[in-house]
């Protein structure tokens, strides 16, 4: 009820002010400086992109919702919510620069996930080689010393983890799905890379790097901040639009 009458009132509320020096009529509209500003969706439209993106639909689910008129529009509406939730990111000190150089160099995505109880936290790296120099940095700058990390038998951080102050598990994919004698697993990044999968796999021919780091940030997003919120991501969401544009 109230989001209906919300959008209901912006559609009438147009604020007029003079400029005393040239005393010329400036005409400002609700949508002027906030996420609206410029775009030619409705801000219905723009109400329900916003519900559906919060819950992970894929842009062609939502032409077929009627959300938009063509997918050139989802995209721009993508591209705005996109950079709103990496702002969130870098306001929190999650997100520091980009990944790295011209994304036909990068054929990687390495990801850590932190556990903690019912807490879910992923950090997504783009990289060029799967090699100790480029793995181990990565996990010298995410992973507090001390920490127990579970992973499989890669070489490039075997028997070398355990040097660095880290408890390291490992899990040999090749004969069970859990180590029978620590019994540990990773049965948790394994189900987090298929919803990862899914989203690069969605990009299709457009797999630029920037649109590639702006979707892991966006997983990012939701891992670290979206789920956190009392209200979901929805509420969350709501809540960095709102940061991103305080008109």
């Amino acid at each position: 009820m109230f989001i209906g009458s919300f959008i209901y009132l912006t559609f009438w509320f147009v604020l007029r002010c003079c400029k005393r020096a040239s005393h010329r009529k400036v005409s400002r509209t609700i949508r002027t400086g906030s996420l609206f500003e410029k775009s030619k969706s409705s801000l219905f439209s723009w109400m329900k992109f916003i519900y559906r993106f919060s819950q992970g639909l894929r842009q062609i689910d939502m032409i077929d919702d009627d959300v938009a008129g063509s997918s050139k529009t989802l995209s721009a509406m993508a591209k705005r919510i996109r950079q709103v939730c990496i702002s969130a990111m870098e306001r929190h000190g999650y997100a520091r620069g980009r990944f790295g150089n011209a994304w036909k160099r990068k054929k990687w995505v390495f990801g850590l996930m932190g556990v903690k109880d019912k807490r879910r936290r992923l950090v997504l790296k783009l990289v060029e080689k799967r090699t100790r120099r480029h793995l181990v940095p990565l996990i010298r700058q995410h992973v507090k010393s001390g920490s127990a990390i579970i992973s499989d038998e890669w070489r490039a951080y075997k028997n070398v983890l355990t040097n660095m102050g880290y408890k390291h598990y490992t899990v040999n994919h090749s004969r069970w799905f859990a180590d029978p004698h620590s019994g540990s697993h990773t049965q948790h990044i394994e189900r987090a890379w298929m919803t990862i999968k899914g989203h690069i796999r969605r990009l299709r021919g457009n797999r630029t790097e920037m649109l590639l780091e702006e979707h892991l940030k966006v997983l990012e997003w939701s891992s670290w901040l979206g789920s956190k919120h009392p209200d979901g991501p929805l509420g969350r969401l709501f809540k960095d639009i709102w940061k991103s544009f305080p008109v």
